[in-house]
């Protein structure tokens, strides 16, 4: 029996500039969201992980 390969069609769809606003935007909006509750959580587990690299980045956390 031969192998034979089945043609793979790669299909590409443009992003527009306000879809990549938007994707940019929400990133950013998460990772500040992330940087907010790292920073100021009262979790003591959540304190104790990102202590270290808290204060390695100048960020207040006491």
């Amino acid at each position: 029996m031969p192998v034979t390969s089945a043609k793979q069609h790669s299909i590409t769809t443009p992003v527009t500039l306000s879809q990549r606003v938007v994707i940019a935007v929400g990133a950013s909006l998460l990772g500040l969201c992330l940087v907010y509750f790292a920073g100021f959580s009262h979790i003591e587990a959540v304190h104790n992980a990102a202590h270290d690299t808290r204060h390695s980045a100048a960020f207040p956390c006491h």
